[in-house]
C-alpha cells in the first residue's frame, strides 16, 4: 500500500510500529541527508562528480590512494559538522524504548551511533568513514594520524606494522563485504516482524536483498523513500514523503 498522504503513512506506520516486538531498521544514505551529508547516486551526488575508485585500483597504484585521500579530507567539513537528523534520533529513541535491537545501514557516517546507538548494535554493511584500517592486517588508524602522513610526505600512509596501504574503513568497490555484518544483517532480517527500508534506493546488492528476506520470513515490510524503488510491490506500507518529517513525530522526549 502506498500511503496517500503524510499524515496517513505517520499514522500507519504508528500502528505498525506499535503492534511490532522486534523492529529491525536497515538505513540507506537518505536518511542522512537531512543532516547535510550529499547521496551517492542522485543527479549532483558524490559519484556524478567524481568516478569512485575501485579496490583493486587502490590496491595496485599509489596514485589512486592519494586521490582516494584527498577526496576523503575534501569532505571532512561535510562529515564533521554533521549532527543526527530526526530520522536518526527517531530509531534511537525506537532503540531506547527496547522496540530495536540493532539497526543495519548502508551509511559510512557514523551518525547512528552519534544518535545514542550503541557502537555494537549498528550493523554496517558498507564500513565507516571516521577512522581508517591497513588492508593487509586490519590495524586501526585514526584520521589525525593519517592527515599528519599525508602532510609529512604527501603521500598516502601505510600501515606502521606491516606497510601494506591504509584506507578509510569503509567497503570499495569489489572489496568483499564484512562476513560478520551480513550475517548479523542476516540473522536480524529473519528474526524481526517489522522491517523498515529507510532512505535507500534498494540497488546495491547483496545488502539490497534484506527487505526481501524479512518479507519472506513473515515480517512486515516499510519502505520509506522519497523516490519508487523495485521493492515497493511487495511492501505493506510505502512511504514516499521527506524521511524527516514522516519520522519526526517518534522522536523521544
Amino acid at each position: 500500500m502506498i500511503a496517500p498522504d503524510l499524515r496517513s503513512g505517520v499514522n500507519l506506520l504508528g500502528d505498525m510500529i506499535a503492534q511490532a516486538s522486534v523492529i529491525v531498521p536497515f538505513t540507506g544514505a537518505g536518511i542522512s541527508t537531512e543532516s547535510g551529508i550529499p547521496d551517492f547516486r542522485s543527479p549532483g551526488g558524490l559519484w556524478t562528480r567524481n568516478r569512485p575508485i575501485p579496490f583493486d585500483e587502490f590496491v595496485a597504484r599509489q596514485d589512486a590512494r592519494d586521490e582516494a585521500w584527498r577526496r576523503r579530507f575534501a569532505m571532512e567539513p561535510t562529515f564533521a559538522a554533521a549532527r543526527p537528523g530526526r530520522g536518526h534520533r527517531a530509531l534511537a529513541s525506537l532503540y531506547k524504548a527496547g522496540k530495536i535491537p540493532a539497526i543495519v545501514t548502508q551509511n559510512i557516517d557514523n551518525l547512528h551511533q552519534a544518535s545514542g546507538v550503541a557502537g555494537d548494535h549498528v550493523v554496517e554493511l558498507h564500513g565507516n568513514t571516521t577512522y581508517a584500517r591497513c588492508i593487509g592486517c586490519g590495524k586501526r588508524h585514526e584520521l589525525a594520524w593519517v592527515k599528519e602522513w599525508l602532510a609529512r610526505t604527501g603521500y598516502a600512509p601505510h600501515c606502521t606494522a606491516c606497510d601494506e596501504p591504509v584506507k578509510t574503513a569503509t567497503i570499495s568497490f569489489g572489496q568483499a563485504m564484512p562476513q560478520d555484518a551480513m550475517r548479523r544483517a542476516t540473522e536480524l532480517a529473519q528474526q524481526c516482524d517489522l522491517f523498515l527500508a529507510i532512505g535507500s534506493s534498494l540497488v546495491v546488492w547483496p545488502a539490497a536483498g534484506f527487505p526481501m528476506l524479512a518479507k519472506e520470513c513473515g515480517a512486515k515490510l516499510v519502505i520509506i523513500n522519497n523516490e519508487p524503488t523495485e521493492q515497493d510491490e511487495i511492501a505493506d506500507l510505502v512511504i514516499r514523503y521527506d524521511i524527516g518529517e514522516t519520522l519526526g513525530p517518534f522522536v523521544g522526549n
